[in-house]
């Protein structure tokens, strides 16, 4: 096993603001996830790279116990505190590498990965994946943007936040990558369906859930800023209160009310079986 220094994170001191800056899931996700899989109350979860519980917490309700993997010391205490707002007592979180897994951790019926696999290495995860999995199991890969929408802003109620602005004003201090805008349609899983493949899944067995329009404030968009790897207090350091002060001008310049609308994308589900 990996030292915790080994352990680096991008989304270090990002935690917090995942919860407040990140949109959660559509409540018709687990809802179809659950008649898809049957999920009863008694399957056993493995969420591989589950951050501060975001998908973990709401499948939690569905199964019987969950575990939550995640690098981030600070994604997982932020996501066991969420738990305990929550009452939810069934999730054990661990902190390692997905690729580095303790074999008493034992077998599960559903592995989850949700806008996590590419900080992995791919093939091993799979792999691993595909080991753990009990016959009859299935991996549940979730695409989506949660930190900002998409699409035209012309007919939202309230202003969009000046994304583009926004990113100019924090390229100012970090290198960032660049913007390549959301995967077309047709395109969506197109790296992924290989290695799933290549590791011994079928399928996938693919749905699709309308993004929502969502209403958000000033800390939200500012924290959605502050919740993306490149972006992250830990990256900024020294640099995060003028950051946050740039945006929060640019904000109020966007819209003098401090509210703002966002159009989500399509919420994209590939379930493969074993």
């Amino acid at each position: 096993m990996p030292t915790m220094a080994d352990m680096s994170s991008p989304y270090r001191g990002a935690a917090p603001h995942y919860v407040r800056g990140r949109v959660p899931y559509p409540a018709a996700l687990f809802t179809e996830l659950a008649g898809r899989l049957g999920l009863n109350g008694t399957r056993r979860l493995l969420d591989l790279g589950c951050g501060p519980g975001s998908l973990t917490l709401p499948l939690a309700r569905l199964v019987g116990r969950a575990v939550g993997v995640d690098v981030d010391g600070g994604m997982l205490a932020v996501a066991a505190h969420q738990a305990a707002l929550a009452g939810i007592g069934n999730v054990t979180w661990l902190r390692c590498r997905a690729e580095d897994l303790p074999a008493d951790l034992g077998e599960f019926d559903l592995v989850t990965l949700a806008q996590s696999f590419h900080w992995m290495h791919r093939p091993v995860v799979a792999e691993l994946a595909h080991r753990r999995l009990r016959g009859g199991g299935a991996l549940v890969h979730v695409h989506a943007t949660t930190h900002e929408g998409v699409g035209d802003p012309w007919d939202l109620p309230h202003p969009t936040p000046p994304r583009d602005a926004i990113r100019d004003l924090v390229g100012q201090f970090v290198d960032i990558p660049a913007s390549g805008g959301p995967t077309p349609p047709d395109q969506v899983g197109a790296i992924e369906s290989p290695i799933y493949a290549a590791a011994g899944f079928h399928g996938p067995e693919r749905f699709t859930v309308t993004g929502e329009v969502v209403e958000r404030t000033t800390d939200e968009v500012i924290s959605s800023v502050l919740s993306l790897s490149w972006a992250s207090p830990g990256r900024l350091g020294e640099h995060q209160a003028e950051v946050e002060t740039g945006i929060r001008a640019l904000l109020a310049d966007a819209s003098p009310t401090g509210t703002f609308s966002e159009r989500m994308s399509d919420v994209v589900v590939d379930i493969w079986r074993r």
